[in-house]
């Protein structure tokens, strides 16, 4: 069931993909905002306590009400499944952006394609050449894939039902959403939440990255791995990045054209210049590496039913 649950959430995902803002962040940012306002003194264990308070209740009670699904008809605990993981998943969510940046700098179109990037990621990026376009735009697309999928596959498979799903992305979310704010009003009360979703990242960051060196270029991913996500200020990027673009053969990190500036960033990975081309080797890259995922669940599924 776990198996067909992630394949049918991912087929009705890249058929009608998720509207992530409607349904998802709008009522999240709500909720987020409402906590704020009833518990943020500027204190760390305040923040602590919302943080449970949300995260834990919305597990436990995805786990109990897929118990009781499950007890009035299989079907209708998968049901319960398929439709969890459509809100909480989201290949689709970012990949538009990816396509459309990809298909202007096959066109020839810079101009559209600095436009689109900086949409996704924020910022301003004018004075960015086509290569960096492509860099950056594989380094989002690589961080993006773990975060909306692998991630949430995760734990997805190691906790009941679909309630780790629910926790990976209210975690995601609360890292994002208090984790990142440094305004002096807003106190400590975010870095419960960050360093929450650091630990409950730690594990599928790592087998995100073993994943792309397995379907890459095994021996460069493993070295890049080792040797550079150290000088990366955000770690577990850091990992994906390094182990992405080892596995791709192309160099990411680098400085860049960013908001005016020059954004100097150590580079990661190793081989050539970042363009169209790998690019579209991004897409295969992740693409694999969630297929061997599926066939290794698949895998321990029929072991399982075997050793029974």
């Amino acid at each position: 069931m776990t198996l067909l649950s992630l394949i049918i959430a991912l087929l009705i995902e890249q058929l009608r993909p998720l509207p992530v803002q409607k349904l998802v962040l709008d009522p999240l940012r709500r909720l987020s905002g409402a906590m704020v306002q009833r518990f943020n003194d500027g204190e760390a264990h305040h923040g602590r306590a919302a943080w449970w308070l949300i995260v834990l209740t919305a597990t436990v009670g995805c786990a109990l009400l897929y118990y009781i699904l499950w007890h009035v008809h299989p079907l209708l605990a998968m049901l319960f499944n398929v439709g969890v993981l459509y809100l909480t998943m989201g290949f689709r969510q970012e990949s538009h952006f990816f396509t459309d940046i990809h298909l202007a700098l096959r066109m020839g179109e810079v101009d559209r394609a600095r436009v689109l990037l900086a949409e996704w990621r924020g910022g301003l990026y004018h004075e960015a050449s086509s290569s960096e376009i492509a860099r950056l735009s594989i380094e989002q697309a690589l961080v993006a894939s773990h975060r909306n999928v692998f991630g949430v596959a995760f734990w997805f498979i190691l906790l009941p039902g679909p309630s780790g799903a629910v926790m990976y992305r209210l975690a995601r979310f609360f890292a994002e959403d208090w984790g990142r704010r440094t305004d002096p009003e807003f106190g400590l009360f975010g870095l419960f939440a960050r360093k929450a979703f650091e630990v409950i990242d730690w594990l599928p960051v790592r087998l995100t990255a073993a994943s792309f060196s397995i379907v890459g270029d095994f021996e460069d991913a493993i070295y890049c791995w080792r040797t550079q996500p150290m000088l990366w200020p955000d770690r577990a990027s850091a990992i994906l990045l390094a182990s992405g673009g080892g596995a791709l053969g192309v160099r990411l990190g680098m400085p860049v054209h960013e908001s005016g500036e020059i954004v100097e960033r150590p580079e990661m990975g190793l081989g050539d210049e970042a363009d169209a081309d790998y690019m579209q080797s991004t897409v295969g890259l992740v693409w694999r590496a969630l297929l061997v995922c599926l066939l290794m669940l698949a895998l321990l599924g029929v072991a399982g039913w075997v050793g029974r």
